[in-house]
């Protein structure tokens, strides 16, 4: 199938005899390339003198990941999150714009996945850096993405904010009483399409009439009614409900 379009990276044509944007780039793929026998601050340097930077970049490039304690030890002695840091301030050493990161939580344990999250946060708000992020892990995007994209088979099914993609959908509708099994009957009798989610819930995913119409028209016929709102979609149910997909079990 042939192809055609054009690729613009900080407002610039970007091609292969036009390559000058990517100086402004910073990455990292799943698992960086580091040398274990150095320290973390020799492999800073080692990169440093590959682009030819300054030396300040290194303590700059430490601090941002908070290295800066352990920047004279080997790296055979880091553990798996401080060098997920580390190839973090491998790819910060340009000072870069726009920084593409490929799975950089992937072999963490829960606290180094905090740990990531919170640096990655820090450098979008406090030096403004663009992170663009690849993760099949749809819970640290949701916790972290202002902005997500779903892809499914080659195709981009969407892109916008999280914000939008969840008024595209709606929020179910939760309620939460004390005969499930009876509101779902009265509610199919208003002309809706409850789900009884357990003894005690019950789902309406798309209401037809109005929030407190229901809850008003449910308390008329006696229910015992413990709780009544909406019940926000996470991601990853967004993105099954997008790609058509049914989560596996």
């Amino acid at each position: 199938r042939e192809e055609a379009g054009e690729i613009r990276l900080f407002g610039e044509p970007l091609s292969w005899t036009r390559r000058a944007p990517l100086s402004e780039v910073g990455s990292m793929v799943e698992t960086p390339s580091l040398y274990p026998h150095l320290s973390g601050r020799d492999n800073l340097e080692a990169t440093r003198l590959l682009l030819d930077g300054e030396t300040a970049s290194i303590d700059e490039a430490l601090a941002l990941v908070g290295l800066t304690a352990d920047a004279e030890r080997r790296v055979r002695e880091y553990s798996l999150g401080m060098r997920q840091r580390l190839g973090i301030a491998l790819a910060l050493m340009r000072r870069p714009r726009l920084l593409v990161l490929d799975e950089p939580t992937n072999g963490l344990d829960p606290a180094g996945i905090v740990e990531l999250r919170a640096l990655l946060l820090r450098l979008a708000g406090e030096r403004g850096i663009t992170i663009f992020l690849s993760s099949h892990l749809l819970s640290e995007v949701e916790q972290i993405a202002s902005h997500v994209g779903v892809l499914h088979q080659g195709q981009l099914l969407f892109q916008g904010t999280q914000e939008s993609l969840r008024r595209r959908h709606g929020d179910p509708l939760a309620i939460r009483c004390g005969d499930a099994r009876a509101v779902c009957d009265s509610l199919a009798h208003l002309g809706e399409q409850p789900q009884l989610l357990d003894e005690g819930t019950v789902s309406v995913p798309a209401p037809r009439r109005a929030d407190h119409e229901i809850n008003r028209c449910l308390i008329e016929r006696g229910h015992a009614i413990h709780a009544f709102g909406r019940r926000p979609h996470s991601l990853e149910t967004l993105f099954f409900e997008l790609t058509g997909q049914e989560a596996r079990t």
